[in-house]
């Protein structure tokens, strides 16, 4: 079972994500609170695997309490659930420690499918996110080792990664090229540990600017 926390503070959407959580009976909401003082104080006591995090809380920020709840928990991790899309929020989101950037608008199945994702090591993002994050590393490009570090990937894993670039889900890439599900992610954490990387939309960005070069 997957303990999973809810950080929101509008009482209706906690109460919706609590309910997407329980439609997979693989999944238990153990705490949901209403600002980040509260979640510091109460989510020690249940120890979440996972904690769905909204990012505009009243006085202390999510992304604030993100960074916190790292030093009290740091084997739990942490998505951001927030209206939010701009570059520089996901960024601080994901430098304070979170590993995943849904848009509140997902649908109860997409949260779900990012929850087992993280569960099985991944770090999703709602496509609309990755766009802007890949938009911006196109816009500001940083020096990457990208040509010689791809050079060290599997035809299948140069292939996944494509189709990942591509904007396929997991599972369609799963169809696309005739395997399981779970061997696409297991190709795709080989992919992420040879480009140095922690998520799709970072390997993607390697992915690009090294056929840019």
């Amino acid at each position: 079972m997957t303990r999973i926390a809810i950080v929101e503070d509008k009482a209706v959407i906690r109460e919706s994500l609590a309910a997407y959580v329980h439609t997979d009976p693989e999944l238990r909401c153990v705490c949901a609170c209403g600002s980040a003082e509260e979640a510091l104080r109460e989510l020690p006591k249940h120890q979440p695997d996972i904690v769905l995090m909204d990012i505009q809380l009243p006085r202390q920020s999510g992304i604030e309490c993100t960074a916190q709840l790292k030093q009290l928990l740091p084997a739990t991790k942490i998505i951001m659930v927030t209206v939010y899309g701009e570059p520089e929020r996901i960024f601080q989101a994901l430098r304070a420690g979170a590993c995943g950037y849904l848009l509140k608008r997902c649908q109860p199945e997409e949260l779900v499918a990012a929850i087992r994702e993280v569960r099985e090591g991944g770090a999703p993002m709602s496509r609309e996110i990755a766009r802007h994050v890949i938009a911006y590393f196109q816009q500001t490009p940083a020096p990457l080792s990208a040509p010689t570090e791809l050079a060290e990937l599997s035809p299948r894993e140069r292939e996944i990664l494509e189709l990942v670039a591509q904007g396929f889900a997991d599972k369609e890439i799963a169809d696309k090229i005739g395997v399981r599900h779970g061997t696409v992610r297991w190709h795709l954490q080989h992919v992420y540990e040879k480009l140095h990387v922690r998520s799709r939309t970072e390997a993607v960005v390697k992915l690009r600017s090294a056929q840019a070069t």
